[in-house]
């Protein structure tokens, strides 16, 4: 396990303001930026730990990158560590929705424009693909975890079953595995 780092405010700003920046698509296009920066650059966070986050971000209202950099602020620096994470995540997103705002009109109709973009949503999804081949890696270790895996698929992406009745029951079931395997409740 490794040990982190002491870090400052500023610190926490500029790596989440490096993540906010540089990924593109959305929370999810941004987990392997958050994941390498958090757990690989600055040791703020372990695999298991950055899972973790990423559970209790998509359970909790509002964007799981936005709100993992909250939880990553608050558990080193507090209130204000999460204030600067937070800060340091959204900045980007605010400088550039302002600055594509003040141009949208003069190059919405471009067709180079709406070619990058088509080009863009197809590395988001690679980006995507990879975070979640990582996070799959540590997380599928047994028969009964991969089980819950592909009937998860299988509900979400074929059945459309909302997110958050999932999470729910494998909240529920993750809590009765472990209190089986563990010989009951301690």
């Amino acid at each position: 396990m490794k040990k982190f780092k002491q870090s400052g405010l500023l610190e926490l700003f500029i790596a989440f303001f490096k993540v906010g920046l540089f990924t593109i698509g959305g929370g999810y296009a941004m987990l392997p930026m958050l994941r390498k920066e958090v757990v690989d650059k600055h040791g703020w966070a372990t695999d298991e730990e950055m899972m973790d986050y990423f559970a209790v971000g998509q359970s909790t209202p509002g964007i799981i990158a936005i709100n993992t950099s909250t939880f990553i602020g608050y558990k080193y620096k507090g209130l204000v560590g999460a204030l600067f994470s937070t800060l340091g995540m959204v900045t980007p997103s605010w400088i550039i929705i302002i600055s594509i705002a003040a141009f949208y009109q003069e190059f919405s109709d471009n067709h180079l424009v709406e070619a990058a973009f088509s080009g863009v949503r197809i590395v988001v999804v690679v980006l995507i693909l990879n975070a979640v081949i990582k996070m799959g890696k540590k997380s599928l270790k047994d028969t009964i975890s991969v089980l819950i895996f592909l009937i998860t698929f299988f509900l979400v992406a074929l059945l459309q079953v909302q997110a958050i009745y999932i999470i729910i029951t494998a909240a529920i079931l993750g809590i009765v595995i472990n209190s089986v395997r563990n010989g009951g409740a301690k």
